[in-house]
């Protein structure tokens, strides 16, 4: 029998189209469920699972239960990035996809505090936790189906539709609460119509585990079988600790920034311009600006992957974060006119554009530091400890800070040291996008261990 000749030579186009839309959309699916529980949590969690709190500290718990997805974040990528370095990437992505449209699902169902009393909001955390474990699990799988499968130049391009994800499930869900917003009276939007969102998901997972059983596994992790099979005896995820252990501490510090300003544009400034005792206005204005910005960056982000491809992702994350922490002090204060026209600049510009810079080549730039064997584990682990560090918390640290000082620019120092410490970290990388990430397995994890830029 002839061997097997390699995937990347001589592919065809439409295999590469079919990977580019099965990474959006099983991003944008796993998103959107992850995302419209922070929408929830700025527009009705407050009034339904703590209504004996004043307006202010049902925020700060609504926000609370908002950071427990992600401190079960790290848990999912341990147990997906075991799965997916051992057993495929498409199987732990599926298993990811599966558990986050299970726990949307029942989110969609369960009763409120008015019915059942305290048991809500702790049934309300048990099943963000469960979000958290998925979305864990979810963003190592859909970056390594799209950038272990592309060509060795377009690595930057392909991993973009994976982070793409992030917009498109932005735009689904809050297209979504305003199609309910919009079609529901305000009690009758409080009373059901806000679990239209979490219930749908269950419909679009199953769309994306669709498309996975109909995909291969990626080019690296075939070769890697080729060579040499998977260890399911020993842990890839220790071994990631040990031989990667300082790219997992650089990932995770570079991806602070990335991460905290994301959740400051969709969540925090989302409470914080509909709050009555903040700026009042009224929600399909913020969840407008949102959209709109979401929207161009879903268009951009391939530009800024394909931008990477050719002068590097070092650079571009270095321009991102440090355009985004000058812009730190402009964003707030454009909020504050309460001017629609003004509050879709300081979107489009600080999320559709600035934001965007670093967030295409993200996925590549991260994925590009570890070896084949052990790089599911090894960015998963980085990815999820830097959100645990910074987008856990950046709602409720904004919102207590606002609480504190009743002044943005608090909230505005905060956005930009965070953008600082992106910064800092990504000085301290390599480039990555010459890289060959197909080196040979038995010499990979050594080399790696001796050299951190490996």
């Amino acid at each position: 029998m002839a061997p097997a000749q390699e995937p990347t030579q001589a592919r065809p186009e439409t295999r590469l189209a079919k990977v580019a839309v099965t990474a959006l959309s099983a991003s944008s699916i796993e998103n959107y469920d992850f995302f419209i529980y922070g929408t929830a949590a700025a527009l009705v969690f407050p009034q339904l699972f703590f209504p004996e709190q004043t307006a202010l500290t049902s925020a700060l718990l609504s926000f609370a239960t908002f950071a427990v997805g992600f401190i079960a974040r790290p848990l999912g990528g341990v147990l997906f990035g075991h799965i997916g370095d051992v057993h495929g990437r498409k199987k732990a992505l599926i298993g990811a996809l599966a558990g986050m449209g299970l726990a949307s699902t029942l989110i969609g169902l369960m009763p409120t505090h008015s019915v059942i009393g305290v048991a809500a909001p702790i049934l309300l955390v048990l099943l963000r936790f469960l979000q958290g474990i998925a979305v864990g699990g979810q963003l190592g799988g859909v970056v390594l189906l799209a950038m272990e499968s592309a060509p060795p130049r377009k690595r930057g391009f392909f991993s973009s539709f994976a982070q793409a994800g992030g917009p498109g499930g932005i735009i689904l869900g809050n297209l979504a609460f305003i199609a309910a917003i919009r079609f529901t009276s305000p009690a009758a939007f409080e009373a059901w119509g806000w679990r239209v969102p979490f219930l749908a998901s269950a419909v679009l997972v199953w769309l994306a585990i669709h498309l996975q059983l109909r995909l291969e596994d990626t080019d690296a992790f075939r070769r890697l079988k080729q060579v040499k099979k998977p260890d399911a005896g020993r842990s890839p995820v220790l071994r990631a600790f040990r031989v990667h252990y300082k790219q997992i501490a650089l990932v995770a510090a570079a991806y602070i920034g990335i991460n905290v300003t994301y959740y400051l544009f969709m969540t925090f400034a989302v409470s914080y311009s509909t709050n009555s005792a903040i700026l009042g206005l009224s929600k399909d204005t913020i969840l407008l600006a949102v959209l709109v910005a979401a929207g161009v960056q879903l268009v951009l982000l391939p530009v800024s992957g394909a931008i990477s491809d050719r002068i590097g992702r070092r650079a571009m994350l270095l321009a991102g974060s440090g355009m985004l922490c000058a812009f730190s002090f402009a964003f707030w204060p454009l909020l504050n006119t309460k001017s629609t026209f003004l509050i879709l600049v300081a979107f489009i510009v600080g999320l559709g554009l600035m934001h965007t810079t670093m967030y295409g080549p993200q996925g590549a730039f991260f994925a590009e530091a570890f070896s084949t064997g052990l790089r599911y584990s090894g960015v998963s682990l980085g990815v999820q400890l830097g959100a645990v560090i910074g987008g856990a918390f950046a709602p409720l640290i904004a919102t207590s800070l606002y609480a504190a000082t009743g002044s943005s620019m608090s909230v505005a120092i905060y956005m930009a040291v965070v953008c600082a410490i992106t910064f800092g970290a990504v000085l301290l990388m390599p480039e990555t996008h010459l890289k060959d990430i197909n080196e040979p397995v038995a010499a990979a994890e050594p080399a790696a261990a001796s050299d951190p830029a490996h």
